[in-house]
């Protein structure tokens, strides 16, 4: 088939990009599914607990994903300043992930244990009493609203189902861990785990 006849049918250049595009997406996309390194945690990597898990969840309905990314890209400038590299293994219990692609505050693939529970506290409340350059706003309301205990065995069971390998007693005890919580204390307890499944190199 001549080059010539191609570029004068638009409908069969379309056809063939089409054809192209999709082998190549295969090609790159199929072996992943048989990945090890993608589909396996990393050794360490436990399900997020009950309080831990409804912090994710105010974390997203909070949209601190749009400013903060988790994910730090294997560049010196970016393992020097955040830690080691974000692995696939570290992920495979995020529905969704939050990689993100954005950052209009730093990136958080990292910031489990590196600061106090007290500071995260003083920062969520008037984030420019620690960081007086921050432009993010304040959560005031975070510490005043208690996390909804009713619906946490659901969401653990719902992860189940993709793979998240909660035990019975874990989904059965959830309420009863969730229960008083404010939803300051969740999601510190959230971005506390974030990043520990792989030890600190310094």
């Amino acid at each position: 088939m001549s080059h010539e006849k191609v570029e004068k049918n638009l409908g069969l250049m379309v056809g063939l990009i089409i054809v192209v595009v999709s082998l190549g997406g295969l090609a790159e996309i199929v072996p992943l599914f048989f990945d090890s390194q993608v589909n396996e945690p990393v050794e360490g990597l436990e399900p997020l607990s009950a309080v831990e898990l409804e912090g994710r969840d105010i974390y997203i309905r909070e949209g601190c994903h749009v400013c903060h990314t988790q994910k730090v890209r294997p560049f010196r400038a970016e393992t020097e300043r955040y830690g080691h590299y974000s692995v696939a293994g570290e992920h495979v219990y995020d529905h969704p992930f939050l990689w993100g692609s954005k950052r209009t505050g730093p990136d958080l693939a990292r910031v489990g244990g590196r600061y106090s529970d007290a500071w995260h506290r003083l920062h969520f409340y008037d984030p420019r009493m620690v960081v007086p350059e921050s432009n993010m706003p304040a959560y005031p309301w975070l510490f005043e609203q208690k996390v909804d205990p009713t619906q946490t065995a659901t969401k653990m069971r719902a992860l189940r189902t993709l793979g998240v390998p909660y035990t019975d007693e874990q989904i059965a005890n959830a309420e009863e861990n969730v229960r008083g919580t404010f939803e300051i204390q969740a999601l510190i307890a959230y971005l506390q785990q974030l990043g520990t499944a792989i030890p600190e190199q310094r």
